[in-house]
């Protein structure tokens, strides 16, 4: 595992994976199982790299699951993971520059300090059937 990068797994199964600011790995990394329905990278590239241009094909995708990444920009928050049954499996605390997919099972976020934070998952919002709160 490099350093700043940890999965948060139980019973084989990956719930979580964080993404500290101080993974600096050169060139693109990505740290997701191809069946996920999110990605989450890094893309860490010296001064004059360019990325061709390109667009993105209509591919129909079939999603179960919600997955969602939070980027904390500023602030202080503590995020716990835990299982479809509440049992908590994981407690830590992003710091600005930190991301986190949170992939399976539930989780809370406490903020412990004026934050702002980018959350991304698939849309669209589905209402109150999106949620379900234990």
């Amino acid at each position: 595992m490099s350093k700043g990068l940890i999965r948060i797994e139980r019973d084989g199964e990956i719930y979580a994976i964080l993404l500290r600011r101080e993974y600096n790995q050169p060139g693109p990394s990505f740290f997701t199982p191809g069946e996920f329905s999110q990605q989450l990278g890094m893309l860490v590239h010296p001064k004059g790299k360019e990325v061709k241009r390109h667009r993105h094909r209509l591919v129909r995708r079939e999603i179960f699951r919600t997955q969602e990444v939070l980027v904390l920009l500023e602030g202080r928050v503590r995020v716990t993971i835990c299982t479809d049954e509440g049992k908590t499996i994981k407690v830590f605390f992003l710091r600005p520059g930190d991301a986190v997919l949170l992939a399976r099972g539930g989780h809370s976020v406490k903020v412990l300090a004026p934050s702002k934070m980018i959350e991304v998952k698939q849309g669209p919002y589905a209402g109150a059937d999106d949620k379900e709160f234990f």
